[in-house]
């Protein structure tokens, strides 16, 4: 389930902060996004085909033309323009340590690398609100094509993580079909 913040937009700025914290790093030396364990920040095209795979398998509660038009929308989004930042690469609800209602850690950098960082913007879907959506990115400062991708990159993996956890890890499913929900009504919104 979504992580029991005590107040929401206190944890998107949190949340925020450790973000621009990280994407502030200094990437000189370091590989650009590739191969596994860093490909989270590729290029969003990228992931079309495998996207397009994960969208069409079983069991789906969602309406496919709806995700596929989601999906096709946020992928036209122009690419990142600029050298590639660390990123996380997995933040989300179960990687988000939550004490007395605060975030109290971000665990679980086994997807860390540098790339393009939309791909930590994926974490607003999954673990906020609309509401507080729009505090996490206004801290964040992210321009329009950046939040797309972000919101594209969400997309990918949870639609991934909808079919796959369906019967081994039910409350991960979940997880998935809420941020699909989330996504899907920011796009009916837009």
């Amino acid at each position: 389930s979504r992580a029991p913040f005590a107040d929401e937009h206190t944890a998107a700025l949190i949340l925020a902060g450790f973000i621009t914290a990280l994407h502030g790093l200094d990437t000189t030396g370091w590989p650009p996004p590739g191969p596994p364990p860093s490909t989270r920040g590729v290029a969003l095209a990228s992931r079309d085909a495998a996207t397009r795979a994960w969208i069409a398998s079983p069991p789906s509660p969602f309406d496919l033309d709806e995700v596929t038009a989601a999906w096709e929308a946020d992928l036209a989004t122009p690419g990142w323009p600029g050298d590639p930042v660390w990123i996380h690469g997995d933040i989300q609800p179960l990687n988000v340590l939550v004490d007395g209602g605060r975030i109290s850690a971000v665990i679980d950098f086994e997807a860390i690398g540098v790339g393009d960082p939309a791909a930590d913007v994926m974490a607003a879907w999954s673990l906020f609100s609309r509401d507080a959506r729009s505090t996490f990115r206004a801290a964040l400062g992210v321009d329009d094509a950046t939040w797309s991708r972000g919101r594209g990159w969400a997309l990918s993996v949870w639609v991934a993580v909808l079919p796959y956890y369906a019967e081994t890890n039910p409350a991960f499913s979940e997880i998935a079909r809420r941020a699909i929900s989330e996504i899907l009504s920011d796009h009916r919104n837009e």
